[in-house]
């Protein structure tokens, strides 16, 4: 294999879409297209591709009722533009690791059946996520594919801080925090390092991963202490469709007096709740901040978001015993400057103090001058992130001209 013949493909499966992107390795990781299906299962389902020569983008409508039928046009697309030989190894991101998994590995049917196993932990994704992974083994049987775990970042969180105040015997089951958005954090952080230097990365960090799913973390000497997800995305702060946390009574209450369900109080937490059911209009923040002088609704829903994210920017703080650095990122931490102000305010008393100009610039560091704390601006790339595992991962096997071993985790690597 030679390294200009090295092709790493990164496949991002949500509840309701596919995001990829296809990435060069040889002396470094060059992006060469990204691209995504969205909207599968409905019938405006659009696949679209953008790369570095602009003859190969195009964005068009595509038959996708189901993840089934959208990674076949996937894989068609890959065998009619790439070859069915283009590809070196193919990374999954899998939201769910369970207490098992805490670093990349290659997929094994062992692995897919413990998968399979831990799939009521995270219905909203692990089973897309694994019918994926089994697509491609039946199209391309020797790819070698690698999993990298949203949960691994947070595997080793404080005893105290992974624990649910529940009977203990649901905790032998793996019942416990287990953080999210872990592969943003990794790069996040290793940006934080490579921006900073290695003091800022060993400090007191808080990271605000801040998007349609919406999570913080408290960070200390580089590892996770706390993370504002539990045993699913849906709790913490109230995100786009997903209410964050919520009072456990409510379930009761509302099979009382309504009749619901567990299923659809599911349904509910997680697609009908956060921004969306708050303003009865929008899930999207963009279209809430256009609308909130006109309707108290959409103001009602932003400020919810921003007063619970300042929450746990202090309940973070607490946990840290100060705090040195505060990071946005996501595409609402990187992009809503009106919103970064309003989550910044009033927390003066931490040290945490915004330069208006910087801040409306969405700059690298927007916090002034005497402030404190140092607030940034960092763009996260999961996908680099996967392909990045992937990438030394292969290389350790070739290094050993050997494939790994089933289950071989990746080795000095944190993700």
């Amino acid at each position: 294999m030679k390294p200009a013949d090295n092709r790493i493909l990164t496949i991002n499966g949500g509840s309701s879409s596919i995001k990829f992107a296809l990435f060069a390795a040889d002396d470094s990781l060059r992006r060469i297209l990204a691209g995504s299906i969205e909207r599968i299962g409905s019938s405006e389902a659009v696949m679209q591709v953008k790369g570095q020569d602009p003859a190969d983008n195009f964005s068009r409508s595509v038959p996708a009722p189901d993840h089934t039928a959208a990674v076949a046009i996937l894989m068609d697309w890959i065998e009619e533009h790439l070859g069915q030989e283009a590809l070196t190894a193919v990374g999954h991101r899998v939201v769910h690791g369970g207490p098992k998994y805490s670093e990349p590995q290659r997929i094994t049917a062992e692995m897919v059946e413990e998968l399979h196993r831990l799939s009521p932990f995270d219905p909203e994704h692990l089973p897309e996520e694994i019918l994926l992974t089994e697509a491609f083994h039946r199209r391309f049987p020797d790819l070698p594919q690698v999993a990298c775990f949203d949960t691994a970042f947070h595997h080793d969180l404080p005893r105290v801080a992974r624990l649910l105040p529940i009977p203990r015997r649901y905790e032998a089951q793996g019942v416990r925090r287990y953080g999210f958005h872990g592969l943003s954090y990794a790069f996040l952080m290793g940006e934080l390092a490579r921006l900073a230097g290695t003091e800022a990365a060993q400090g007191r960090v808080i990271l605000a991963h801040l998007g349609n799913g919406a999570s913080l973390a408290a960070v200390r000497d580089g590892k996770s202490v706390d993370t504002s997800m539990g045993f699913t995305p849906t709790a913490g702060v109230p995100m786009s469709t997903r209410s964050g946390d919520l009072d456990p009574g409510l379930l009761w209450y509302l099979a009382c007096t309504e009749g619901l369900d567990a299923k659809r109080f599911n349904e509910m937490v997680n697609h009908e709740s956060g921004l969306l059911g708050v303003s009865e209009t929008s899930s999207d923040l963009r279209d809430l901040l256009e609308r909130e002088t006109q309707d108290v609704r959409a103001a009602e829903a932003v400020a919810l978001f921003c007063y619970q994210v300042k929450k746990w920017i202090g309940a973070y703080s607490a946990a840290l015993g100060g705090v040195d650095t505060l990071v946005f990122a996501g595409g609402i931490g990187e992009n809503a400057s009106v919103v970064r102000a309003r989550i910044c305010e009033g927390l003066e008393f931490l040290g945490i103090e915004l330069a208006e100009k910087r801040n409306a610039e969405s700059a690298g560091v927007i916090s002034a001058a005497a402030s404190r704390v140092t607030v940034r601006v960092i763009h996260t790339d999961e996908e680099l992130m996967i392909a990045r595992s992937v990438w030394r991962l292969e290389k350790i096997a070739l290094e050993r001209k050997a494939p790994p071993r089933a289950g071989q985790a990746l080795e000095g690597v944190i993700i």
